[in-house]
């Protein structure tokens, strides 16, 4: 049986994680910590990342410090994880999601600005796949309307748009380090980026409970205190250890990744047609090779694929369903506009197995079941 995802492992991470198992502090902004921020300011040019327990508690980091309030509208595509759209709501926020680019996944830009309102705070683009939205258009609609711009860069680790890193762009971001991303630190994990140097100070409070704990640690109060709201933001520094491992071998795990994506685009790329659509990456972006996923002629189809590939032992999956259509969803959110191609699209794409240290003949299986898979469709 070929899974789906294994999580990445180096072989660097045992000493790591051991030397912070035998630390003074484990309980975060420790060492390895500290190197980790180190790593990620020095690589990707932002002005303070802060590591966090997931992604979803960077964006919810993120709702607090733009200040959502019940009634503010977040603009977003309906095509994304429930954290995406959960970290706006908690605070009150109603979502608005607009329809989705069939090439990419991406939010169509170009339907964003008739979806904004009065009461609308913040756009939260979401670069699906490791894939960069359009984001000199987004931050231009951004700045005529004086709204806040949230990355949710979750896939999007070592990925770029015009040669910017994916989470750099907005005013605020979010990674994830879950165990089915590039990098992981340790089953789950997150990074907020803060762009916007306003946001830092405050960032540090809500981070420590809303207290200003990390100011007392540089000496910056003779003691802390309460302050302002928060919670509690900081991962142990056995998953930053474990993450720092990783780091260190950003590189060669990007690498590796990129060669299995391109071996899956070379084996398919004479079968593509009406019926079989590959991933498209738009000439400005460079992408980390986060997933390889095929597009089928319907859901139908796509079960059945599912079906045989598992036949043959391997997992192949399909990834979310809109937001707009669930329960919930229905409650909190509003779809503006026509949903042209978030329901259409999702019902077709399935996702291949790809992970660091697949193997040439792991990938050789899936190609040839994929192969087969599509003759009995």
């Amino acid at each position: 049986m070929i899974p789906f995802n294994k999580p990445p492992y180096t072989g660097d991470e045992d000493s790591h994680v051991l030397k912070a198992m035998r630390a003074a502090k484990m309980s975060g902004d420790g060492e390895y910590t500290v190197r980790c921020h180190e790593w990620f300011e020095r690589n990707l040019g932002s002005p303070k990342v802060l590591l966090t327990p997931s992604c979803t508690q960077a964006l919810e980091m993120a709702a607090l410090l733009i200040d959502i309030q019940p009634g503010d509208e977040v603009i977003m595509p309906s095509y994304t994880f429930v954290s995406t759209a959960n970290a706006f709501v908690l605070r009150g926020a109603r979502i608005v999601f607009v329809d989705v680019r069939p090439d990419t996944m991406n939010i169509d830009e170009t339907l964003i600005e008739a979806a904004i309102t009065e009461r609308t705070k913040a756009i939260v683009p979401v670069h699906y796949a490791g894939v960069a939205c359009e984001m000199d258009v987004i931050m231009a609609i951004a700045d005529k309307h004086n709204l806040y711009v949230i990355e949710d860069a979750a896939q999007g680790m070592m990925s770029t748009y015009k040669g910017k890193p994916l989470g750099t762009i907005g005013h605020l971001a979010a990674y994830s380090f879950h165990d089915t991303k590039n990098y992981t630190s340790g089953g789950e994990g997150g990074l907020l980026l803060i762009n916007d140097k306003k946001f830092i100070a405050r960032a540090e409070i809500i981070r420590e409970k809303g207290t200003n704990r990390s100011q007392f640690w540089r000496g910056m109060v003779d003691k802390y205190t309460w302050v302002d709201v928060g919670s509690s933001y900081l991962p142990s520094e056995l998953q930053a250890a474990y993450l720092y491992s990783q780091l260190e071998n950003a590189e060669r795990i990007n690498s590796a990744r990129r060669r299995l994506w391109h071996g899956y685009y070379e084996a398919f790329s004479g079968l593509s047609g009406a019926l079989l659509e590959l991933p498209v990456v738009p000439q400005e972006c460079e992408h980390n090779a986060h997933m390889f996923y095929l597009k089928l002629a319907s859901l139908q189809v796509r079960t059945a694929f599912i079906d045989s590939l598992k036949a043959q032992g391997i997992i192949a999956v399909f990834h979310y369903v809109p937001l707009h259509s669930s329960a919930y969803g229905a409650s909190w959110s509003t779809f503006h506009g026509e949903d042209k191609y978030t329901t259409q699209e999702s019902e077709r794409l399935v996702r291949l197995p790809i992970w660091y240290g697949m193997t040439d003949a792991e990938q050789s299986s899936v190609i040839a079941a994929v192969r087969k898979a599509l003759e009995t469709v």
